[in-house]
């Protein structure tokens, strides 16, 4: 446990410092997928070849992540589509880039020309079902109510995704289910559903043998690919924004694919994906700064080190008052115990998102859900311990004239003592799963090699987050096991025991 426990310290002052030097760096974000972050990677590159500390955050989830975390500050500049700004962002606004750039700029935010491919929504249906059924057009699947429809979450609820297509197309499938992006390609090519949404760059239309559906109605927009910056950045870093205006107008649709393929199928990383690029485009050289396996799993790590760490501490300390105060005021706990019961029955990611406004993103906010998480476990378990002590005992502290501060200190307290660890150590085992939602918002730890690993369909990359996960998890487990020997009186662990 002291091993442990310097570990944590030593990672916490490592990522401090590494905060505190990347302070003034050019934060370039990435949204979840391959193309988001290859694009990353190249303004990422080409900000360090410039001259300038640039930093990528990768995989921070979905667009309003990083809508969010662009217009607070937390990030400095990342890839959008044009299609998702004037329909999802700044709805309202004319499709033509003037209108855009105009409306973006009275919100400080400035925006470079098109980068030279347009990535639309589309419809994709295996090539064998639209052979079997004649199908072409998007139009053709009113016929067919019977397919079965996997479409990505985001795809799902956002304006111009689903709610448009099924309203323009009077589509009624029997069947809708929501899926990770990368994973409907897996579902479909396994023959789980029929019909899938696609990007029109995604290396998996081919790969898979998909048919893209003509978009007879016209429902989806363009959605030509820029980068967003704030800018302030032509003040702080002018030599960067004029670095990222290299790639305007320098990838066309089949290089982006190209692009996308090399990493998504020939698992080569984006990082390198990116240099190749570079040098092909403009024979300019960059190093891709790939950690090694080892170095990659130290990081990943302490990160997910001091995750748990600070937040378990922060739950215990907050927590165990609380199970006490709610044993203590029967009333005021049933508020107390129904509060923390409710804030377990918010979903983690949705939690995340909610705290991004007032938090940002990175390790805050992951941290203070993870306390919020780990309050309920220990609460109960405090009241519980407390709750279950024998009337005979505390009439016995009552009879040797103890106040009831010293009896809660010197008796009860030591007898709940098992039942508090528990609580504990259920808390810290949750909160080391939990804890990898955490990548999606920059919070890195074992959650980034996973998410990574299941977009690629890499799973080295899967188990090298998930398997260390699980280790710490049983460490955990085991080390409980000695802190008992310490905590909890030895009368009562031969009680348990036997």
């Amino acid at each position: 446990m002291i091993f442990c426990r310097t570990n944590i310290v030593v990672c916490v002052v490592m990522l401090l410092v590494a905060r505190i030097v990347a302070a003034d760096d050019v934060q370039v974000g990435s949204k979840a997928f391959t193309e988001s972050v290859i694009l990353g990677e190249l303004a990422t590159q080409l900000g360090n070849t410039a001259g300038v500390a640039t930093v990528h955050q990768s995989q921070l989830g979905g667009t309003r992540v990083l809508w969010e975390a662009l217009r607070s500050g937390q990030i400095d500049v990342y890839p959008e589509y044009t299609g998702t700004l004037v329909e999802e962002l700044i709805p309202g606004t004319a499709a033509d880039l003037a209108a855009i750039k105009s409306e973006l700029y009275r919100q400080g935010i400035g925006m470079t020309q098109t980068l030279g491919f347009d990535n639309t929504y589309a419809l994709g249906v295996p090539d064998t079902l639209a052979r079997r059924w004649n199908l072409h057009s998007i139009s053709d699947l009113r016929k067919h109510p019977e397919f079965r429809f996997g479409l990505s979450n985001e795809f799902l609820s956002r304006k111009d995704g689903w709610p448009a297509l099924k309203r323009a197309y009077d589509l009624s499938p029997t069947s809708v289910t929501g899926l990770d992006h990368d994973l409907a390609y897996t579902a479909i090519s396994s023959g789980s559903i029929d019909v899938v949404d696609l990007n029109s760059t995604d290396a998996e239309i081919g790969f898979y043998h998909l048919l893209t559906m003509t978009d007879d109605r016209h429902v989806f927009p363009e959605y030509k690919a820029v980068f967003l910056y704030r800018l302030d950045l032509q003040d702080r870093a002018p030599e960067f924004i004029r670095a990222i205006g290299r790639l305007e107008a320098a990838i066309d649709a089949s290089t982006m694919t190209a692009m996308n393929a090399s990493s998504k199928l020939q698992k080569v990383s984006e990082a390198r994906v990116a240099s190749k690029f570079l040098m092909s485009r403009f024979q300019v050289k960059t190093d891709p700064h790939e950690q090694g396996f080892a170095a990659q799993l130290f990081t990943r790590s302490c990160e997910h080190l001091v995750l748990v760490g600070i937040s378990l501490a922060a739950s215990i300390v907050v927590a165990i008052p609380l199970g006490v105060l709610s044993f203590l005021r029967p009333r005021l706990g049933q508020v107390i115990l129904t509060l923390v019961s409710a804030i377990n029955t918010i979903p983690s990611l949705a939690l995340l998102v909610f705290m991004i406004p007032a938090l940002g993103i990175g390790t805050l906010p992951a941290i203070v859900a993870l306390f919020l998480y780990g309050l309920l476990p220990i609460v109960r378990n405090t009241h519980a311990g407390l709750a279950g002590i024998a009337a005979g005992l505390r009439e016995s502290a009552i009879v040797l004239g103890l106040s009831s501060s010293a009896r809660l200190l010197r008796i009860e307290l030591p007898l709940a003592a098992s039942a508090i660890l528990a609580g504990i150590k259920t808390a810290a085992v949750i909160n080391v799963g939990t804890a990898t939602i955490g990548a999606l918002i920059g919070a890195g730890g074992y959650g980034q090699p996973i998410l990574t690993g299941i977009r690629l369909a890499d799973y080295k990359l899967i188990l090298l987050g998930a398997v260390p996960a699980a280790i710490l998890a049983l460490l955990i487990q085991g080390g409980f096991g000695l802190v008992e020997n310490v905590v909890v009186p030895r009368g009562l662990r031969i009680k348990a025991r036997n």
